[in-house]
């Protein structure tokens, strides 16, 4: 874990560049270590009350949703391949998925012209696991 920390703060180049808060539950995996290390970096440790899971709704949807639909559908080989599959499903989820909540739209939807004439193209991420279906220019 104390490894883990590093990383992520050293430099704040990583994942934490440019982020002043971190929101998190009471999960014993935050060590006081890690966030007196995140504190070291200038970024501030929020934790949320017990007992409140509505504080914490969307970071549990998004995490049930990347294990069933990419994480426990694969076998990973070190972190490295975890990093590229996890990678890979958010620019999917971000960029390609529709969600039910936003009526089946994109979140950031890709500005580009519709085409209603054209054969159907596929996009695939993770060797197929994850696809994005679109028309091509005729």
């Amino acid at each position: 874990m104390a490894q883990i920390a590093r990383n992520l703060t050293d430099g704040i180049d990583g994942f934490f560049e440019g982020k002043r808060y971190l929101i998190h539950d009471r999960d014993p995996l935050y060590t006081q270590q890690f966030l007196s290390q995140l504190g070291e970096a200038g970024i501030e440790t929020v934790k949320l009350p017990p007992r409140a899971p509505n504080l914490n709704a969307y970071a549990e949807r998004f995490v049930r949703t990347i294990k069933e639909s990419c994480l426990d559908q694969m076998v990973f080989f070190g972190e490295g391949s975890l990093r590229q599959a996890i990678h890979e499903f958010i620019i999917h989820y971000h960029q390609e998925r529709n969600h039910q909540g936003l009526e089946n739209r994109l979140i950031t939807p890709i500005k580009t012209t519709v085409y209603t004439a054209g054969a159907t193209q596929r996009r695939q991420r993770l060797g197929g696991l994850l696809n994005y279906y679109y028309r091509a220019a005729a």
